[in-house]
């Protein structure tokens, strides 16, 4: 075999010619998915080795949560907390359902690395079916067996309280409830390891990549327990939305990821600073038609400016909806309103505003200004790396989920809407657009890795995506802070202070 190393340092075997697939209707698709889902399913129930922990777990750990439940519920009886038994009951089917889902997890993270070690993996990917047949038929096969094993151990341990000495009769809703997060917690711990084991090049790599799929999932499993308890269980239909929208995001970007070529070819990864620094200064700078800051903004910046356009209105419309959201339960809600504000309240709010209007206005108020809408900005920045870009639109979209609520307020009312208006519209001017240009950068270079451009690899798009983010921020997003600071310091005050008779 003859060996390869790229510019990325990455060390390969020979590269196998392309094999031109021929395009398939849905359903012959999904047939051809099934059969890699039936060659799998075959192979992973003749191993003892992953069926044993299934059957062990489907079957002993729920009659174990049953005696469990029955020492819980006589210690809560006796110390006089019966009512807290009907929160407890619905909690260990959660956790019943989740334990065979995460040590059936080698099947995943086997789908691709595993047979690729032991030298099986050729032959199945020289046959006349696409990438997406193969990512089907894997995906199908990896969680068909932990998904059967939960609600088997569900059903088993339910079936225990509803017949035996509890003689509990939950709601229906309530069981679909725990059905249906258990059956998106699995899909979202299958398809983020297929996906790892699709770009690693060891089962050892994959093993331990995959903490950071068990640990955020166990985390879920404690919030959803917590919230099971404390009887709000209302909240868990929206983290269940959440877990459907991630199930979509990881099915797709392991979809459009998964190469065969590069399956084959890839032996060993290496991580190669120098390349990733040169690829990064490129694209941060912009080519050699860059001489100075002008040319930079006009090569550098403003082409990047032109990639967040669709991220720019998604967080735009996200913005609008928090705010509407706000307003309304403001105004729906009598006992979430502040209370209203008479005369003597309003003499007092001006002769505090000009305080501090006095006070504040000075050059150290403009940079913590600038600073503390930065860092939040720079904390959206990190947390969509991890999270697709949600947790940075969240960021970005609470602050004007609180200005709708305020505006919903009666109290706001009396002091005058257009004096509310006034504090927050002149430096709004930059601000929001700023706020939407960096919300934009963060949201892209979090979902830039579910759908990288053709041709080029998830390291590289997210690489750039991260160089277009961080020249965006630099150039155009602190700029546009620093005068909506100035504004907000210097000018927003005398305008308050006016419209409120000061």
């Amino acid at each position: 075999m003859t060996t390869v190393i790229n510019t990325r340092g990455e060390v390969s075997g020979f590269q196998p010619p392309a094999l031109v697939l021929p395009k398939h209707t849905f359903g012959e698709t999904m047939r051809n998915a099934l059969v890699v889902t039936r060659r799998e399913m075959r192979d992973s129930l003749r191993d003892w080795r992953i069926m044993a922990p299934i059957i062990v777990l489907t079957l002993v750990f729920p009659l174990l949560a049953q005696g469990m439940t029955g020492l819980f519920t006589s210690f809560f009886v006796s110390n006089g907390a019966a009512p807290l038994v009907e929160n407890f009951l619905p909690l260990l089917p959660m956790i019943i359902g989740f334990f065979p889902v995460s040590i059936s997890l080698v099947i995943a993270l086997e789908t691709f690395v595993g047979e690729k070690e032991r030298r099986s993996l050729e032959p199945l990917l020289s046959t006349p079916l696409t990438n997406t047949e193969l990512y089907l038929g894997k995906t199908f096969a990896a969680m068909i067996p932990p998904l059967i094993a939960s609600y088997l151990g569900i059903g088993i341990y339910l079936g225990g309280l509803i017949l035996g000495s509890q003689q509990w009769r939950p709601e229906p809703w309530l069981i679909i409830q725990i059905l249906l997060l258990t059956t998106t917690q699995a899909l979202v711990m299958v398809t983020g390891a297929v996906v790892v084991s699709s770009q690693t090049t060891s089962t050892r790599a994959s093993n331990l990549l995959a903490s950071f799929i068990i640990i955020p999932t166990s985390m879920l499993v404690m919030l959803e327990s917590f919230i099971m308890i404390t009887n709000n269980r209302y909240v868990l239909w929206y983290l269940l939305g959440g877990l459907f929208v991630l199930d979509i995001l990881l099915f797709s970007m392991g979809a459009r990821i998964f190469n065969r070529e590069e399956l084959l070819g890839r032996s060993i990864d290496e991580i190669n600073l120098r390349w990733a620094w040169r690829q990064f200064k490129h694209q941060f700078i912009g080519g050699e038609k860059v001489t100075n800051i002008a040319t930079w903004y006009r090569y550098s910046v403003f082409p990047a400016l032109g990639k967040l356009r669709t991220p720019m209105i998604i967080v735009l419309l996200s913005i609008i909806g928090v705010f509407i959201f706000g307003f309304v339960i403001a105004t729906v809600r009598p006992d979430f309103q502040l209370p209203n504000a008479g005369t003597a309240e309003h003499e007092q709010s001006l002769e505090s505003f000009k305080v501090l209007y006095q006070y504040g206005g000075h050059p150290g108020t403009v940079l913590a200004v600038v600073w503390q809408n930065a860092r939040i900005l720079i904390a959206g920045l990190i947390l969509a790396v991890f999270t697709f870009g949600v947790l940075a639109i969240i960021l970005a979209a609470a602050p004007f989920g609180i200005l709708g609520f305020l505006l919903g307020q009666p109290v706001v009312a009396a002091l005058g809407t257009g004096t509310f208006f006034l504090a927050v519209f002149p430096h709004s001017i930059l601000e929001i657009p700023a706020i939407l240009i960096a919300t934009a950068a963060s949201a892209r270079l979090g979902l830039v890795t579910t759908r990288p451009p053709e041709g080029m690899g998830v390291w590289d798009a997210w690489l750039l995506a991260l160089a277009d983010a961080i020249k965006v921020f630099i150039g155009v997003v602190l700029p546009m802070l620093f005068l909506a600071a100035l504004i907000e310091v210097y000018i927003t005050p005398l305008i308050v202070i006016k419209s409120m008779g000061g």
